[in-house]
């Protein structure tokens, strides 16, 4: 599989898109005002116990407390639910101890008032606060470090019994007393000398947080995890990944310096982009960011997917469109959900798709057809590292599955609820179009004749939100590209629309 990530960073926000195969694979993004705080490891003060639910509220200095459920809480260290990191599906070479049958009620164990050190496990999602856990988990770039416990897993997606042979060999060399640990995908083929260095910093960075929670008061940051540039080039880049293209020369030096320490053999694949061209224009990724948005998928075949999601859930209708077969109606209905199911998984990636998912194929009269669906969906499904569990398809043709949530969709992120139809559309947010009009004027500055002003004519509300929130974007541009900006609020604009004109 081909593999490219391109890496696009503003002052604003940082885009990545992770291309497999010239197909837009992964879409993340990180606003400077919106970073995620999941990884994040904080001294938070119990702020309520709720018996009922066998949950408590946890004060972490966020605006909502964060919720912690009793299966995410143990005075115990060895009493833990261990989840591999970044989706990869865990096989521990020495099992954890099955949970006591009698563990204490959750208010038995915590108290209001009580100091704790926790972990965030999802970000806010919607109207919820984080999800946090005690159980403390640290990636690294081939493990995750698990301090408190003594179990050593191995990731299943190493598929080689030579190579996982290998790896439990190197793993049992490695134990340690401050804590177990899982190996992970990246492992595959690395050396112990490359592994034990990965222990050794993760061990190092744990002491430090352990050291740092003693004497901080709560609620406070203890340690904040890796930024999203950071933290894909640590869970994507493998040899696999022809090249890294990044288009700030700040981002390419932070990257080279991590690659150079983590792994110095793929630095060679690290590329600054130069051109005057934007990096995802050149690449047409803007492009496909804008379809990722639309309802409707059409399938190369002709036929098409169509996307809705609701409060609940969210729904994936499979029809034949233009598609009308060659031979019968059976051969086109079972082509027709065979291209499906690939495009399928990619838009579920694509847009992080969480939660409950009903995938509603063409109706197959043929149970080896069915069979055969199935097979090539779970195929897709193993390139997507978010965690899944998939039903077999019933004679109906729907497909009941669930998708690992860890944060918010790429249509939570991009798009807000339409005012102008009461909620029922959505479309760009402020910070969205905005960010599109300066990286319009940008491209287009080089068509004004020196001297001259650029004006921009745009909804009040866009207007309103440059000027008093990113008032020192405007400036640095102004500066960037020699030419005053000169922004014109217009009422008779809809609010994704905009105008760039000279004067």
């Amino acid at each position: 599989m081909k593999q490219e990530i391109y890496i696009n960073s503003t002052p604003q926000e940082s885009r990545i898109a992770l291309i497999e195969d010239g197909q837009l694979a992964e879409f993340l993004i990180e606003r400077k005002e919106e970073m995620g705080v999941a990884g994040n490891i904080y001294k938070g003060k119990v702020a309520r116990v709720l018996p009922g639910m066998q949950a408590a509220f946890i004060d972490i200095g966020m605006e909502k407390a964060g919720f912690l459920h009793a299966s995410d809480f143990s005075t115990e260290p060895e009493d833990v639910q261990l989840i591999g990191s970044s989706g990869d599906d865990v096989e521990f070479e020495e099992a954890p101890k099955p949970a006591p049958s009698r563990r204490l009620p959750l208010e038995k164990q915590l108290g209001r008032g009580e100091e704790i050190l926790v972990q965030v496990a999802k970000d806010p999602l919607g109207t919820k606060g984080a999800r946090v856990t005690s159980h403390v988990s640290l990636p690294g770039r081939y493990m995750v470090f698990m301090p408190g416990t003594k179990h050593i897993g191995i990731s299943r997606r190493i598929e080689s019994e030579e190579e996982r042979k290998r790896l439990k060999e190197i793993a049992q060399t490695l134990r340690t007393e401050e804590g177990g640990f899982i190996l992970r995908t990246a492992c595959e083929g690395r050396s112990k000398r490359e592994i034990q260095r990965d222990l050794s910093f993760l061990t190092k960075l744990w002491s430090r947080i352990h050291k740092k929670a003693e004497s901080a008061p709560a609620p406070s940051l203890i340690h904040q995890d890796l930024d999203l540039i950071v933290r894909t080039i640590r869970d994507f880049f493998s040899a696999d990944t022809e090249r890294v293209v990044v288009d700030s020369p700040k981002d390419h030096r932070r990257i080279t310096d991590f690659v150079r320490n983590f792994m110095p053999r793929l630095k060679s694949k690290i590329v600054l982009y130069t051109d005057k061209v934007p990096l995802f224009e050149q690449q047409g990724i803007e492009e496909k960011v804008a379809k990722a948005l639309e309802r409707r998928v059409w399938l190369r075949s002709g036929g098409s997917i169509v996307i809705e999601r609701t409060e609940a859930l969210t729904a994936v209708d499979v029809n034949t469109g233009r598609f009308v077969g060659k031979r019968n109606q059976e051969e086109t209905i079972f082509k027709t959900n065979l291209e499906a199911t690939q495009e399928v998984v990619r838009q579920l990636r694509l847009r992080n798709v969480g939660g409950i998912i009903i995938i509603d194929f063409i109706d197959m009269e043929k149970e080896g057809n069915r069979k055969k669906v199935y097979d090539a969906l779970r195929e897709a499904l193993k390139k997507d590292k978010a965690r899944t569990n998939i039903l077999k398809i019933s004679e109906l043709g729907l497909v009941e599955m669930t998708r690992q949530r860890t944060r918010e969709s790429l249509e939570n992120q991009l798009l807000r609820p339409c005012p102008h139809c009461d909620g029922r559309g959505r479309i760009k947010s402020a910070p969205t179009i905005a960010y599109d009009v300066l990286r319009a004027i940008k491209r287009q500055h080089s068509q004004v004749e020196d001297g001259k002003n650029i004006v921009v004519r745009l909804h009040p509300d866009i207007a309103n939100f440059l000027y008093d929130e990113k008032n020192n974007s405007l400036e640095n541009l102004e500066r960037e590209i020699n030419h005053r900006i000169i922004i014109k609020a217009s009422q008779d604009l809809h609010q994704e629309k905009y105008e760039i004109t000279e004067a």
